[in-house]
């Protein structure tokens, strides 16, 4: 280092003196590794030999501090390192504060905090809340639970856990049938009271196998992520642990507690008759099993799967030096930068490391949308709208402007071929989305015949007659009903019509008086009227094929004097040589689709798709499915509203027919996926018209 810059590097400042030093565990390659504990902060800070030896020289010159350690050690140190290792321990306020350091933190302390509103700007993301300080309690509680840590324990839960999935696994139907039936208000209590306990007890598996350790548990509380509460145990003194393995066990506890009450919840809804309690147990079953695996256990977020990941690799700060490893390589294989690596890795370790980055920013890209959307529905419109900006703007945006700002300031560096290449490449993905994609349309829907006639009774009627399955002419006698009180309205109103016709003849013969003729008339009209209409009530007993086609599906089991009602199906004429599919699309991409396109059908459980026709799209939104085969609850595609009997979609959902060119295997209804063809669209028209339509939509308070 040259004597200008050495003259540059900043003096450091002495250390806080309440600064704890621990050993730790040595590091991944081998090297001794110490951590450094802030009381003020409960902070652990891990460093290794050349920060260790800077400070047993501490304060002193930077160029001294190096060349003393050279001397003394193997290390080969530069001052502009020992200058690196102090502004670390001024950021993270380790060292005494200089002149301008104090005149900051006066500046803050005279701020208002939580009391103004930019505190909760930047605070509402995320921020903590202790409520106890549970260290004697667990002096007390670990001892009792010494059993739970032996073979025998583990044995016990393992064969449990077996035991209830096999279980499970024999009434699965009837498992996931009661769970979606406890979805109603009184069941999401319930899950929210299962999800309570669940937590509970996890974090007290974190705090019992710390204190197990001798590792002090110094507060339990709750944090707020965006507003959603969560329960937390403050371990962060399990950095004093030499041991990853230790660590790892404390990391592992909550899920392996979480997942043992699910286990035994399995097994006891196994066991247990109907009742309340085997209803607790489904809810500590499902929120134990649904939680630990899919949110605790990922590693992309800062929850227990990472931080078992991390003891596992023995990597601290996982998300941050593999965030730092991906940034290089994308300067370096975007920009040809020649950046030095953050660390000395393998490469296979640097290319899983930097894979996990990626997977790590998708994972992160995916949960802070769908917060933001929460964020948006859970509160009313105008504050819902600026907090998912915020959102939207300090967890993606801001981390992708950081880094093109990087990019901008290092634009010059880049090769004079390489910026043409990537302005050219640019512009073609802008030409790209400029230019009109065919559009395929994916949806869902059900093949039936035509033309089809389906046969009940018009009224309740005793059957008579049932014609066998098969073809049948035009005009050809299904079936034949009878009503004995239809039959004796019949036969009463006829005598009445005779009673009535005679007495006004031998009116008309004795020359009566007129308004007795004018009365007995008005009567006949009537008992004519009402004949008429019993006889073609009569003759609606008797259903006749409306077109040659083939006689389906009559019951074996109706027989001759069987009553039936209007709503028992009797059979269904079908016409076997045109078919048609409905299909039900959602409302953003019936736009899309127009009659005349080319469409596939797959029948459910086939391998042969059937091309067709679009023939015509519906205007308005189906008020309900036509069909159950559709209907989730009956194992279909779509989702419906609990409203009774009717199936109404939860989502708005319009009808496209399409007429099929063949005929299917199976002359039956079957349920399938559609594939349209859709109109050409621009990819970048498209989006500019979402979001406009978006903003012209939301726009509206």
């Amino acid at each position: 280092m040259s004597q200008l810059a050495m003259t540059e590097v900043p003096m450091p400042q002495a250390l806080r003196q309440d600064l704890r030093l621990y050993e730790s565990a040595p590091g991944a390659d081998g090297g001794p590794s110490w951590a450094i504990q802030d009381p003020a902060s409960n902070r652990f800070f891990r460093i290794g030999w050349l920060e260790y030896e800077c400070l047993l020289r501490w304060p002193g010159r930077p160029e001294a501090i190096a060349a003393d350690i050279e001397a003394a050690t193997p290390l080969a140190v530069d001052a502009e390192q020992v200058a690196e290792f102090a502004r670390f321990l001024e950021v993270h306020q380790l060292a005494l504060p200089s002149a301008e350091t104090r005149q900051r933190i006066k500046k803050q302390a005279r701020e208002p905090g939580w009391r103004h509103w930019r505190w909760w700007l930047h605070n509402y993301l995320f921020f903590r809340i202790p409520l106890l300080r549970p260290q004697r309690f667990l002096n007390r509680l670990t001892p009792l639970l010494a059993p739970l840590f032996t073979p025998a324990a583990l044995f016990l839960f393992v064969a449990a856990t077996l035991l209830g999935l096999v279980l499970v696994a024999r009434q699965w139907e009837q498992f996931t049938h009661s769970v979606l039936d406890s979805l109603t208000l009184t069941g999401l209590l319930g899950f929210l009271l299962a999800l309570v306990i669940s937590k509970s007890l996890h974090e007290l598996g974190h705090a019992v196998v710390a204190t197990r350790f001798g590792v002090r548990v110094a507060h339990m509380g709750i944090a707020f992520l965006v507003l959603w509460p969560m329960l937390y145990t403050d371990t962060g003194e399990s950095w004093r642990l030499r041991s990853h393995r230790q660590r790892l066990a404390i990391s592992l506890a909550g899920i392996t507690v979480e997942l043992g009450l699910a286990a035994l919840a399995t097994l006891a809804w196994v066991l247990l008759d109907d009742g309340a309690l085997r209803q607790a147990a489904l809810y500590l079953a499902t929120t134990g099993w649904l939680l630990s695996l899919t949110l605790n256990a990922s590693p992309f977020m800062r929850f227990d799967g990472y931080f078992i990941l991390s003891d596992l690799l023995d990597f601290p700060n996982l998300h941050e030096r593999a965030g730092a490893l991906a940034r290089v390589w994308l300067r370096r294989q975007l920009l040809g930068l020649a950046d030095p690596w953050p660390e000395e890795l393998s490469q296979n370790n640097r290319r899983m490391l930097i894979a996990f980055a990626f997977m790590t920013w998708i994972y992160r890209l995916v949960v802070f949308l769908g917060i933001a959307l929460m964020v948006y529905f859970l509160f009313f419109k105008a504050l819902g709208i600026f907090l998912m900006l915020v959102e939207l703007v300090w967890f993606i945006a801001r981390p992708i402007w950081s880094e093109m700002s990087v990019w901008k300031k290092r634009w010059p560096e880049v090769r004079m071929r390489r910026q043409r290449l990537i302005h050219g490449v640019l512009a073609g993905v802008f030409l790209l989305l400029l230019l009109p994609w065919p559009y395929r349309v994916a949806s869902h829907g059900y093949v039936h015949a035509e033309r089809q006639q389906l046969v009940f009774a018009p009224f309740p009627a005793e059957l008579v007659e049932l014609r066998q399955a098969g073809a049948v002419g035009s005009g050809e006698t299904l079936v034949v009903f009878t009503t004995p009180d239809l039959l004796a309205r019949q036969t009463h109103v006829e005598a009445s019509t005779a009673a009535l016709t005679r007495r006004l003849a031998g009116l008309l013969e004795l020359d009566g008086g007129m308004n007795k003729q004018l009365a007995l008339t008005q009567q006949l009209d009537e008992q004519h009227a009402e004949l008429r209409g019993l006889v073609e009530e009569a003759g609606r007993l008797a259903i006749h094929a409306e077109f040659a086609g083939q006689w389906r599906d009559p019951s074996v089991l109706l027989r001759p004097g069987t009553w039936l009602g209007v709503r028992e199906a009797v059979g269904i004429l079908i016409d076997p040589q045109s078919w048609v599919v409905d299909a039900y699309v959602e409302q953003r991409l019936v736009d899309r689709i127009a009659p005349g396109a080319q469409a596939s059908f797959l029948p459910q459980n086939s391998l042969r798709a059937l091309a067709g026709t679009v023939l015509e799209v519906d205007t308005v939104r189906s008020p309900r499915l036509p069909h159950t085969m559709l209907d989730s609850r009956h194992g279909g595609y779509f989702n419906t509203l609990p409203d009774g009997r009717e199936a109404t979609p939860s989502e708005a959902l319009y009808r496209v027919r399409i007429r099929l060119h063949d005929v299917p295997d199976e002359i039956r209804e079957m349920r399938g996926n559609v594939h349209i063809a859709g109109q050409p669209r621009s990819l970048l028209w498209e989006g500019v018209k979402g979001a406009l339509a978006t903003l012209i939509r939301e726009s509206g308070f």
